[in-house]
């Protein structure tokens, strides 16, 4: 139908543009590098794209859950509920899109559980937190692979892989001069470094690209 059709090409767009801001840095710059057609291709591999999203959505929350149940200032996490909201809205997307909206309810009470079971006991707050920290490093340690495995850096962002170091960096410098909360800055100091060495490599094969 025309208006189905329209509405995977707005999602596609969506998708891509997702993960272009720079205050968007938990969402993984490396799902722009695949380009709009591979970023579309995964709404066909449900368990990809919802796995994805939902890794992304409950990253978020418990990023904000930490924040809240510590008590710091509203400016060490504003944008989060932004990116709540907006990733809530393109997982219904794909859900829909993948036949998979019956499950709605299901990753809604899930969202919903993990949310009030995360403060029952300080420990869960900080080990969800640095779990959390650790799947971001996997993922991006898992672009470095596939970096080096094809040495061609071939549609992949350095701009906006660089956006996201520099958002890391100022994160780093906020929360030192307000929270100093040692958690956050391991997650920030670790996303800074990983941020830097994908932008790097993604310059270095393409220089060498050019030369060849």
């Amino acid at each position: 139908m025309p208006c189905e059709k329209l509405s995977k090409a707005l999602l596609k767009s969506s998708l891509t543009a997702r993960f272009v801001p720079a205050w968007s840095l938990l969402a993984e710059p490396k799902v722009i590098s695949k380009g709009e057609g591979e970023v579309f291709r995964e709404l066909s591999c449900p368990f990809c794209a919802v796995t994805l999203f939902y890794v992304f959505i409950f990253s978020f929350l418990v990023f904000l859950k930490y924040q809240i149940y510590y008590g710091y200032p509203l400016q060490t996490y504003l944008e989060y509920p932004i990116l709540i909201a907006q990733d809530v809205v393109l997982f219904l997307f794909i859900l829909h899109f993948s036949g998979n909206m019956k499950q709605a309810l299901l990753y809604t009470v899930t969202f919903v559980g993990g949310w009030y079971m995360l403060t029952l006991q300080k420990w869960i707050i900080d080990l969800a937190m640095n779990l959390c920290t650790l799947i971001s490093a996997a993922s991006k340690f898992a672009q470095l692979q596939c970096l080096w495995q094809t040495k061609d850096s071939g549609q992949a962002s350095a701009l906006t892989w660089s956006m996201s170091a520099y958002t890391c960096a100022t994160r780093i410098l906020t929360t030192v001069m307000t929270t100093n909360d040692l958690i956050v800055l391991i997650r920030f100091i670790t996303m800074l470094v990983l941020n830097i060495w994908v932008t790097a490599t993604i310059l270095h094969y393409r220089k060498t690209k050019k030369t060849d």
